[in-house]
């Protein structure tokens, strides 16, 4: 993901990698978390969010979002997101948004699992069009 967003007009590439941890707001016993998704709107949505971080940061390069579903082991990423830009203001930007944006407006839910038992996460919200998601990012196109 990141060689394919190197490019020569960029001169910043920002990788962000969500990574699963041993703990969740309650629990400090996670062994794993298993992520489900509703397949038919997960690319629209994904789509949405780099139109949308393209309409806010017209100069980046490539964009890559991606969110892993199935069991996953501690350590292991979870989702992923990749943005090259001209310049690392930019990069940052767009980067730290297409992580909001795809956590908020994104149809994949998260199972804890834990020695004992498991559980649907507790952070669930409503979702959001990426358009709505707002972003405190210096660089920022709008």
């Amino acid at each position: 993901m990141y060689e394919w967003c190197v490019r020569p007009h960029c001169g910043a590439v920002v990788l962000f990698s969500g990574t699963v941890r041993d703990h969740a707001d309650g629990r400090d016993d996670v062994e794993r978390l298993e992520y489900e998704a509703y397949d038919e709107m997960v690319v629209p949505k994904l789509s949405e969010i780099v139109d949308e971080t393209r309409a806010r940061w017209p100069d980046i390069g490539r964009i890559v979002l991606v969110h892993r579903v199935g069991s996953l082991e501690l350590g292991e990423s979870s989702v992923v997101t990749a943005v090259s830009a001209p310049h690392r203001p930019e990069a940052f930007a767009a980067a730290r948004f297409a992580i909001d944006a795809l956590k908020v407006s994104v149809p994949v839910w998260k199972r804890e699992v834990w020695s004992d038992g498991a559980d649907w996460g507790t952070n669930a919200a409503q979702l959001v069009s990426a358009a709505d998601v707002m972003s405190e990012q210096p660089g920022e196109g709008r």
